[in-house]
């Protein structure tokens, strides 16, 4: 009887469950975006060959459960020539997860679906100490929780103000939700605490005689992670405004983690242990 590999299957895509010689499948899925006629063929492949249903993972993931170990290659060539493609598992980047953005959101400032596609394409399946998870949210929002990520990417607005545009309306004020947006009407007097904001966007947005302006950037955190233990990812750098340099402190914080990690080791805990500062160092020197 042939010895199973179950390391490369788990590798692979397929999680032993609980019954004997049966896999729980997990599918790619880039930005929670997945095709219709992808979707049918799933459909297909789960009553085929599992119990009729999937599941949908806390990480916009799709699983077939009940896939049997001689229906393995069966299922896989099945779905391949349909262009779906089957997720990893283990200690490699998984798949990019994504709001719609701003293509579809109003609340969004940044377009996340391409966006997760090159992060995709760039990192998807790479070997690391641990898993290794990657999350856009498009906005203040925080719909995909950027910082439960070990790299999070947030959609911001980074507002000015044009007084001889403005009405003193007030509403800026008003939709403000940390309060650091005055008016005074009587005095036609607006006071903005910089420091405080966290560009949001909703006084851009809500302005009616664009007395606001703003330029959309990207806020990271760096070492979430959400589970057996919880860790808030960390904001080592200012809001950035240019795409190719979230790909730059993609590759820092990831060659920081290949460097400085032990195996089994989640970038939180490494960040810890070897200290912020340093990651901080580094991601600085990387989008200098």
């Amino acid at each position: 009887m042939p010895v199973v590999d179950y390391a490369a299957l788990k590798k692979g895509g397929f999680m032993r469950q609980k019954q004997k010689d049966t896999f729980s499948m997990r599918l790619k899925v880039v930005g929670g975006q997945v095709r219709s006629d992808h979707l049918q063929k799933i459909s297909d492949v789960a009553k085929k060959y599992g119990k009729g249903y999937i599941h949908l993972t806390s990480r916009q993931g799709v699983e077939v459960p009940f896939i049997r170990l001689e229906d393995i290659e069966t299922v896989k060539k099945e779905l391949a020539d349909a262009g779906v493609k089957i997720g990893v598992c283990g200690p490699r980047v998984r798949t990019v997860t994504a709001c719609q953005g701003s293509d579809i959101c109003p609340s969004g400032n940044i377009e996340t679906s391409k966006l997760a596609d090159e992060l995709d394409g760039r990192y998807f399946g790479r070997e690391l100490p641990h898993k290794f998870k990657i999350g856009i949210t498009g906005c203040k929002n925080n719909c995909l929780k950027a910082e439960e990520n070990d790299l999070g990417i947030k959609g911001s607005l980074f507002p000015e103000w044009q007084k001889a545009a403005c009405t003193w309306c007030g509403v800026c004020e008003a939709v403000c939700p940390v309060n650091v947006v005055k008016v005074d009407k009587e005095k036609q007097n607006l006071s903005f605490k910089q420091e405080g904001c966290v560009y949001c966007g909703k006084c851009v947005k809500s302005c009616p005689t664009n007395a606001w302006t703003g330029k959309n950037g990207y806020v990271l955190s760096f070492g979430g992670m959400f589970g057996n233990d919880i860790k808030e990812g960390l904001r080592l750098l200012p809001i950035i405004f240019e795409k190719d340099q979230v790909f730059e402190a993609a590759d820092a914080v990831i060659k920081f983690y290949e460097t400085h990690a032990t195996a089994g080791e989640r970038l939180g805990k490494t960040i810890n242990r070897v200290g912020a500062d340093v990651l901080k160092k580094e991601l600085e020197e990387a989008l200098a």
